[in-house]
């Protein structure tokens, strides 16, 4: 096993676009602090990173659309 020092690999901050240590000593890696993690939780309990999708009619029948013609 090598010894090397290599200097820490750095990311953006998915949050702020801020500098970010990705390194197990960064317990909030990807993310450049607490409140960074917890502004992307709070993003996604409020269901804001969704992907699009069209809503099918009120009156569409039920069934498995990758069967029907």
């Amino acid at each position: 096993m090598s010894t090397d020092n290599h200097p820490p690999t750095m990311v953006r901050c998915p949050t702020c676009g801020g500098p970010s240590v990705f390194a197990p000593g960064n317990k909030f890696r990807p993310f450049c602090g607490e409140r960074c993690r917890n502004i992307d939780l709070g993003a996604w309990a409020n269901e804001e990173f969704r992907m699009p999708a069209q809503t099918p009619p009120e009156d569409a029948p039920f069934g498995d659309p990758r069967t029907e013609d």
